[in-house]
């Protein structure tokens, strides 16, 4: 049979049906990546919105305490 005995061909052959076979397992997997990445970056910006949000709210309610503690003064 050549140089390969017929176990190597029949591993060959499982791996080729594993990657290629199916519904095209490789692009859906490929899919789903690009989907989770997708949602980790706008995950990333949502948290980065809210935490500026945070900071801007906590120096509104410090500039205001300072405010009401000069005018108590």
């Amino acid at each position: 049979m050549g140089t390969f005995s017929i176990w190597h061909w029949l591993i060959v052959l499982v791996v080729v049906l594993v990657l290629f076979g199916g519904r095209g397992k490789i692009p859906s997997l490929m899919g789903d990546v690009a989907k989770g990445i997708k949602s980790f970056k706008s995950n990333m910006k949502d948290e980065n919105a809210a935490s500026s949000e945070k900071v801007e709210e906590a120096e509104t309610i410090t500039a205001t305490k300072r405010e009401d503690e000069t005018a108590k003064s």
